[in-house]
């Protein structure tokens, strides 16, 4: 996203792309219902794309563009959306411009006269292809979109358009408030979150699993020569295709079915899938809701990509998994890790069974319905946790890379502090080191050359005029942003550390420099070395 970009989805506290993944976004849908749909349902008949280059012209030239919405909107307005307040932003839209008359069209989904809209866009092809309609026996004579359409800013600046059903792009926390199973939801927090630790290298082949309104698939189309895009519900892969054509991007391989089943036995270098995990009774809402059972869904997603991954591809994913009472969550996860590829495992947050259940039934309406329809459909949430044993839920996501190595590396970790966006970099970068660390015994750890990374800095924690300080702290202010204790020659260790002198000669010197048998130091140094490896606080040269 560009600066701007970033700083509007900020104001919302929604985008994948800031601090951190916010711990309430439902998992699909981070601006739904805002506009309260004016009281209509998504129509049954979708655009044709067949006008989306000419309507993609009259966005653009209008400044319909993320930035364009930043500029006219302000952050207050922009950020009232996501908490399904649209009053400001009707304020700010008061005046005739074409710019003003598109937000109220396809981001407020108001009736607008047609002259207005004629001066914004091709109206007579825009009409007949179904992107709008004249609006039926109300009292004005407008017209209005028949889908919803977000600019969307993309990694490189982009003016990329999400195409989603009416209503379910913008919101917060009145939720989905839908049981409409068939409907489709805009970008999220999810799913921005998923395209930002996305590993975005150039590759032959990217498979988009649950595509939805295509957002996976038009990031994977920018360095995928071919992306293969599918999903169970054949609304979604029109939406898709959709999305693709409105944002000029190629087209790709839709394909109707659930799991890996439309793929065969197809493999691909890039596997990434934002896919109903919801851990819920009876998976009333398949947009949502995993329906396999508990959160076999995410395991099974997991399990089998490993067969379809060609050698050194990701596999990436989000995904909600249960702590089961008498079971350690990480074990449960280590098992789903299939053979032969690397894993690397991060739980941004956990929610007890109560928190859990409320959150989704806020997401699906159920908070609006009769109050003993509510306590019974909540009852019967407790009642499928309590027969799985489950105590909370954990979400997170899921990074997979086939390596083919012997012994595997998998790292579980629970992170649920601030990190920055795109983690695509950082992701690639654990992987690749640790190919390094497996390749490199100790003594081979000790010949090589080390630097400190980009933005690592040092503090020292200690009492007010005392003459040394309790604990020395790396930080990282980029990426993870993490932080670990070093102890005195770990601290001098990376201090030094500028790709000019070998490990072993570094810490050569700091046992001379502290009184220390160096034998004995880089006997008992390798490992605190190996963990500001893995950690990404030292990057090695290769140098050996």
């Amino acid at each position: 996203m560009t600066a701007r970009t970033t700083a509007c989805f900020t104001a919302c506290a929604q985008s994948g792309r800031v601090a951190r993944y916010p711990a309430r976004v439902p998992g699909h849908a981070a601006f739904v219902g805002a506009s309260g749909d004016n009281g209509r349902v998504s129509t049954p008949s979708l655009p044709a794309p067949e006008s989306s280059a000419r309507l993609r012209e009259a966005l653009i030239a209008a400044s319909f563009t993320a930035d364009g919405l930043l500029d006219l909107l302000g952050a207050p307005a922009y950020a009232a959306l996501a908490r399904s307040e649209t009053v400001p932003a009707l304020r700010a839209t008061r005046g005739d411009s074409p710019l003003e008359t598109l937000v109220r069209l396809f981001l407020l989904q108001q009736p607008v006269p047609p002259a207005l809209a004629a001066a914004a866009l091709p109206l007579e092809q825009c009409l007949a292809d179904g992107w709008l309609v004249r609006e039926d026996g109300g009292a004005q004579d407008g017209v209005l979109a028949t889908v919803d359409v977000r600019p969307y800013g993309g990694d490189e600046g982009q003016d990329w358009f999400i195409v989603s059903d009416l209503g379910r792009a913008v919101g917060g926390a009145g939720g989905a408030g839908t049981r409409d199973e068939g409907v489709v939801l805009g970008v999220g927090g999810a799913s921005t979150t998923l395209a930002g630790i996305t590993v975005r290298t150039p590759v032959s082949s990217a498979l988009d699993l649950g595509t939805g309104s295509g957002i996976q698939a038009l990031h994977a189309a920018q360095h995928a020569i071919r992306v293969t895009a599918t999903d169970l519900n054949p609304r979604a892969l029109h939406f898709t295709r959709l999305t693709l054509a409105l944002s000029g991007a190629p087209g790709a391989d839709l394909r109707e079915g659930s799991l890996y089943d439309p793929v065969g036995e197809d493999t691909y270098d890039l596997i990434v899938s934002n896919p109903p995990f919801v851990i819920s009774p009876g998976a009333r809402l398949t947009y949502r809701d995993g329906g396999m059972g508990g959160d076999d869904l995410c395991r099974t997603l997991v399990q089998q990509a490993g067969e379809r991954l060609n050698e050194g591809g990701y596999a990436q994913f989000l995904a909600n998994w249960q702590h089961v009472d008498g079971e350690d969550w990480q074990e449960r996860l280590r098992s789903w890790v299939p053979r032969g590829c690397d894993a690397w495992i991060v739980q941004r947050d956990v929610q007890d069974i109560t928190q859990y259940a409320e959150l989704w039934l806020r997401d699906g309406g159920d908070h609006r319905t009769d109050p003993a329809q509510y306590a019974a459909r909540y009852e019967a949430w407790l009642d499928e946790f309590e027969a799985r044993k489950t105590k909370s839920v954990g979400f997170g996501w899921i990074a997979l890379r086939k390596s083919g190595a012997e012994v595997p590396s998998i790292t579980i970790e629970e992170w649920p502090h601030p990190v920055e966006q795109p983690l695509g970099p950082v992701v690639r970068a654990h992987f690749e080191r640790q190919d390094y660390l497996r390749a490199h015994d100790d003594a081979a750890l000790l010949a090589d050359h080390f630097k400190l990374a980009d933005e690592v800095v040092q503090e020292q924690i200690g009492l007010p005029g005392a003459e040394d300080p309790e604990y020395v702290v790396l930080r990282q202010n980029r990426g993870m942003r993490r932080a670990t204790k070093v102890d005195t020659v770990g601290a001098g260790f990376a201090g030094v550390s500028d790709g000019s002198l070998s490990a072993g000669r570094i810490l050569d010197a700091i046992g001379q420099l502290l009184g220390e048998d160096p034998v004995l130091l880089r006997d008992r140094t390798p490992d605190a070395i190996r963990l500001l490896v893995e950690q990404g606080f030292l990057d090695p040269l290769g140098r050996t």
